[in-house]
């Protein structure tokens, strides 16, 4: 084992392995370890410069016991940067601590020729190489030791029913509706971000903590330490990014449905809403108003002009969104072209397919430059040329046909080993180009994200969820999870997006309550796949805008009088709460806390909070308690300590109390924090 302080960084060598650690912004430290002759440069999510910090490295002895079994000296040596300090042992083994508390070790049961916590005989290693057959990338799997007492959150959106994430297990990988963002809150007081994009597994066992990474040549990991999770997420946005400022102009109503049609289905819906004198911020153009996938231009035949129905919706007030999907047909008239010039994603085996449907499709290779320059000098002739405000980057993950990693290829190298940073760099092709036009409310929709997505103007939704109440109380744990790993523009199709049938009165008993969490979140959007299918198609061509199904109607409107009044209820209280919603984005952009917040966000010193996942904060001082079961009409609430306004009736109640507070079809509990 050698040790050396390289201008403030910490430099270990030992069996073929390079281990560097450096301070990365503050109480900060950056991690990285290579079986090659060079650390790679890429920085991967830690995109921004980290604050300037003072960094004190010291090499010295300790006492030991040698193989012979003889008192001997052995060499270790500790890095430290404010109030993170790591120390490496003779082993290898690296502990970190915030101030003098141990906060995080790597997990080593292996002999190192003593009598310690870390030697046993078993031959399991704090980080362990493999190399791949017949090429330079390794397997990696690194171990730390668990906790019994520590609580895991972040990590971006996984579909299940669990907020603290210790003894699950997690695919490092995107999926429709799964989102990986590799960054995880410890109760313990601090943050872990796996600065790695390639596909793996991460398993926070009781018995220990695994992060495995299938293709890669490089570990880079980020710890941070801080007393809260607020500080935790400023430290961590710091050196990721943090989201720019949020339009006023679209804090209020996005208007969605599986599928507008036609021009004029587009315009009749926007007009109906100005006679009814509700104001809607955006109306969205969902897919096949294409030709086919990768034509990128609307179908002309029911979409005559779509220059003056942009100009017409903007008269409005009203802002246009379009679809965009990364999948090209062969029949395509971008296709040979994108595929002569190496701009499509390559498989390792078989048939050129990594999309099925609705087409036989390849899809962009968004890791090279020259494939993102295609797709926007298209987009931006068909769409942005014609006075579309924003992009939606539909199956953004990308949405593969099969999930095989291991059988594509991008520029830079097999899909296994870099596919989860895909999403970003997809919403780099239109954020990247309309910045540089010059374009400052840059504000995309997108289905998936990875580490650092916030910064690129990207509000990411949930996915193609089922319409149950289940799949409602899941949303509220991912929404929570993914702001604590740094995405605070977040949303969800109002209802889920997979519904049999609009006028069943359960399923409408859903919508309001997921319309009624909604209004509480960072953008209220409605969309769906409304059932049943039975509008017949415009014509019976197999290919452009016209020839695939749509969902029945998703207006305010769509679902009789006295849901309509729910909603028009709820849209303004919405409206209401403006100025405080406009605050919570700048605070978004200021220190990256998210909009929607766990209850220890707001209240860390309160053991309860931790333990709560059913209601939430909406910023510093609305405390939301959403409806998540089928006609359940009152709900428990918990008030931490404090006076609390009940923001119904007016009431007031202490706080360090839990209420059976009553949440009649047309409410919800909602709280606002006096003191």
């Amino acid at each position: 084992m050698q040790f050396y302080n390289e201008n403030g960084r910490l430099k270990v060598q030992k069996n073929g392995e390079k281990l560097l650690l450096e301070p990365w912004g503050k109480d900060s430290l950056r991690v990285r370890a290579v079986m090659q002759p060079e650390f790679s440069d890429e920085r991967w999510a830690l995109v921004e410069t980290p604050e300037s910090t003072e960094s004190e490295v010291k090499i010295y002895q300790v006492d030991s016991i040698g193989f012979n079994g003889l008192p001997c000296k052995r060499e270790v040596a500790s890095i430290q940067n404010g109030r993170i300090r790591a120390e490496v042992n003779f082993a290898g083994v690296i502990t970190f601590f915030r101030d003098d508390t141990e906060i995080l070790r790597e997990y080593f049961r292996s002999y190192d020729g003593t009598i310690s916590r870390e030697s046993r005989c078993l031959k399991v290693v704090n980080r362990e190489w493999k190399g791949i057959l017949g090429g330079s990338e390794y397997t990696l799997d690194v171990k730390f030791e668990a906790r019994d007492e520590e609580k895991i959150f972040g990590m971006g959106q996984y579909q299940q029913k669990y907020m603290d994430l210790k003894g699950c297990v997690l695919e490092l990988a995107q999926r429709n509706s799964q989102i990986s963002v590799p960054f995880a809150v410890s109760s313990l007081g601090y943050g872990f971000l796996w600065n790695n994009p390639a596909v793996g597994t991460v398993s926070f066992g009781k018995n220990y903590t695994e992060w495995k990474a299938l293709s890669t040549k490089q570990m880079d990991y980020w710890v941070t330490a801080a007393d809260t999770p607020k500080e935790i997420l400023k430290n961590y946005t710091a050196v990721t990014g943090r989201a720019p400022a949020f339009p006023e102009d679209r804090m209020g109503l996005w208007q969605c449905k599986l599928r507008y049609r036609t021009q004029e289905e587009v315009l009749s819906v926007a007009r109906q809403y100005q006679a009814e004198g509700i104001h809607i911020d955006q109306i969205v153009i969902d897919f096949f108003h294409w030709t086919v996938q990768g034509d990128w231009k609307f179908d002309t035949k029911y979409w005559p002009d779509p220059k003056a129905m942009v100009d017409e919706l903007h008269s409005m007030g009203i802002k246009v969104v379009v679809s965009v999907w990364p999948s090209v047909d062969r029949k395509s008239e971008n296709f040979y072209p994108m595929l002569d010039r190496g701009l499509l994603i390559r498989t390792e085996r078989g048939a050129l397919q990594t999309y099925d449907y609705q087409g036989d499709c390849v899809e962009i290779d968004v890791f090279n430059p020259e494939a993102r320059k295609y797709v926007w000098d298209v987009c931006k002739k068909n769409y942005y040329d014609l006075g579309i405000d924003a992009f939606w980057l539909d199956n953004s993950e990308p949405d593969f046909g099969v999930y095989d990693f291991d059988h594509y290829r991008y520029m830079a190298g097999p899909a296994i080993s870099c596919s989860n940073i895909y999403p970003q760099l997809y919403s780099r092709v239109f954020y990247d180009n309309m910045k540089e036009l010059g374009q400052k409310d840059i504000v995309n929709l997108l289905r998936c994200a990875w580490a650092g997505s916030q910064k690129y103007g990207n509000v990411v939704w949930s996915g193609d969820v089922p319409s149950t109440f289940e799949s409602l109380y899941d949303q509220i744990q991912a929404g929570l999870n993914m702001g604590l790993a740094g995405i605070p523009w977040w949303t969800t199709d109002v209802g889920g997006f997979m519904t049999d049938d609009v006028n069943d009165p359960d399923f409408q008993q859903l919508l309001i309550r997921w319309y009624e969490f909604a209004v509480y979140s960072a953008v209220l959007r409605m969309h769906g796949c409304r059932g049943p299918l039975t509008i017949p198609p415009l014509d019976d061509r197999d290919w452009g805008g016209g020839y695939l199904y749509t969902g029945q109607p998703n207006e305010l409107w769509s679902y009789g009088e006295e849901n309509y009044r729910i909603m028009k209820k709820y849209y303004d209280i919405r409206l209401s709460l403006h100025d405080y919603i406009k605050s919570l984005y700048e605070e978004a952009s200021e220190n990256g806390s998210p909009l929607i917040r766990t209850m220890f966000y707001e209240f860390p010193e309160d053991p309860h909070c931790w333990e709560l996942q059913d209601q939430y904060m909406f910023g510093s001082e609305l405390l939301v308690a959403p409806v998540l079961k089928l006609n359940q009409f009152e709900r428990e609430v918990y008030l931490p300590a404090g006076e609390w306004e009940d923001t119904r009736d007016g009431k007031h109640y202490a706080g360090g109390q839990t209420l059976l507070s009553p949440a009649p079809i047309d409410s919800i509990p909602v709280f606002k924090r006096v003191r």
